[in-house]
């Protein structure tokens, strides 16, 4: 594990020169070190999860669809944590995302990572990814909170990262082996 661990340090560093150079060259990036260590311990966190699980099993679909899973939460965390979806970061009920992370946090514990388990646990993720937005449009409709860029909008980014937890769904649903 410490080669990996280290090869996964090393891609993330990788990773994080990106926004590094290009503060370099633009004020259109503009992280804190705050910023660094967020996302520097989200990816290798990612990455040591993804190590530890995926190494358990030898199918390639299992792997693969373990790490479309950990990509969308990964992204849904990025993308929330640093514009928001609803509105913008600043906006408190952006919180409510949080929800995807747990229910595939808490389905995968709960599944013990098996096949089957995992498949419906994403689905159970990518159908809590919809009910957010739309909880929300129930509660709080335009205009007691923005819902900037628009309704749509909103619903359409909401629909992305459902699509990637519903791909994973069914790579995991496909990984099962039948005996």
């Amino acid at each position: 594990m410490s080669l990996r661990l280290i090869r996964i340090v090393f891609i993330v560093t990788i990773i994080l020169l990106l926004p590094l150079i290009a503060m370099q060259f633009t004020n259109e990036v503009s992280w804190g070190f705050s910023d660094f260590i967020l996302m520097g311990s989200a990816l290798i966190s990612i990455g040591v999860l993804y190590e530890l699980v995926a190494k358990k099993s030898k199918k390639p679909l299992y792997r693969f669809a373990f790490g479309i899973g950990l990509f969308g939460a990964f992204c849904l965390f990025w993308v929330n944590s640093a514009v928001g979806i609803i509105g913008s970061e600043n906006q408190d009920v952006n919180l409510l995302y949080g929800i995807v992370i747990v229910v595939g946090f808490i389905g995968s514990i709960i599944s013990r990572f098996k096949p089957k388990g995992m498949s419906n646990t994403l689905f159970a993720t990518a159908l809590t990814q919809m009910l957010i937005p739309l909880v929300v449009f129930l509660i709080w409709p335009p205009p007691k909170i923005s819902w900037s860029p628009s309704i749509f909008g909103v619903f359409f980014l909401s629909s992305f990262f459902s699509l990637i937890f519903l791909v994973s769904a069914i790579l995991f649903r496909k990984s099962i082996t039948k005996n």
